[in-house]
């Protein structure tokens, strides 16, 4: 929780808005009002069946219902510019490798990232590095993702994945 509220000071000194599921318990629950309250900007994006059960938060400056998860999962794609992955559950896994998936198959070269705090990404880095021993993860559809082991390592290495995928760009 301690991380979760320094990522959202953060990311707010530093001008970054967040765009997330919208909820308000939880890590990024925790994000999101730590955001507000140094004075950043909160776009949250939550289907209409969480709305009661996720505790919608009511003081993002924008914030959207969605009709399904496949609609929240799309505009949160398409507001974001990058994806921080911090420890979560299996809503978070299954977002975190579908933006994988999504990078691995040429559809966004954003940066994503895993905040590894306390090791929590490890059994999945480690999975990942079996996946590529074995050849499940071939040479050319190589998986993108950073990982930062202190939550002040996060927004650098978002700017310098920014810059270096722009030179490329260019």
């Amino acid at each position: 929780m301690e991380n979760a509220n320094a990522l959202g000071r953060i990311l707010a000194q530093a001008g970054i808005g967040l765009v997330y599921g919208g909820g308000s318990h939880g890590l990024m629950g925790a994000v999101a009002r730590s955001v507000l309250q140094y004075g950043g900007h909160v776009t949250g994006i939550i289907p209409d069946f969480l709305e009661a059960k996720e505790i919608m938060l009511r003081d993002a400056q924008e914030m959207i219902v969605t009709k399904n998860m496949h609609e929240r999962k799309q505009l949160m794609f398409q507001r974001a510019d990058a994806f921080v992955a911090l420890p979560g559950g299996i809503g978070t896994l299954e977002e975190l490798v579908e933006q994988m998936t999504w990078s691995q198959l040429g559809q966004h070269n954003k940066p994503i990232l895993m905040l590894n705090t306390n090791n929590f990404w490890k059994p999945l880095l480690v999975l990942l590095a079996h996946m590529r021993e074995f050849h499940f993860i071939r040479e050319g559809l190589e998986v993108h993702y950073m990982v930062a082991e202190k939550v002040d390592e996060v927004v650098p290495m978002l700017r310098q994945a920014i810059t270096m995928r722009d030179r490329q760009s260019a």
